[in-house]
């Protein structure tokens, strides 16, 4: 665990341990709980690639990592903590239309058929 006060900012970052160099990180979903389970209390911090929290700012991909910033919050009174899981996409660095490189997907498209 990572002991924090209210309102500092913490930052997150995915690692892929890869020696292949065209491959690259994207940190698609991030949700923070103060349940280990992850049950019905969430609050996200980042979904499909864009920032749900105003205090989030994402960096810019570097080699191998996703990198992003956030203010420390509090789960309502009741719970002193809080879990942080994020959802991580890998892309060849080489193609142009892979996810790692759409970035925010603000809305889903949907079938008219």
């Amino acid at each position: 665990p990572h002991y924090t006060d209210v309102n500092q900012t913490l930052f997150a970052q995915v690692t892929l341990h890869s020696t292949d160099p065209n491959l690259q990180v994207f940190t698609d979903t991030c949700t923070a709980s103060p349940q280990p389970e992850f049950g019905s209390l969430t609050y996200d911090l980042t979904r499909t690639g864009c920032n749900k929290d105003g205090t989030v700012v994402t960096h810019p991909a570097f080699e191998n990592h996703g990198r992003f910033k956030f203010r420390a919050f509090r789960f309502l009174r009741s719970f002193p903590s809080a879990q942080l899981q994020c959802d991580a996409v890998i892309c060849d660095s080489n193609t142009t239309n892979a996810r790692c490189a759409t970035g925010c997907i603000s809305r889903q498209k949907r079938d008219i058929s």
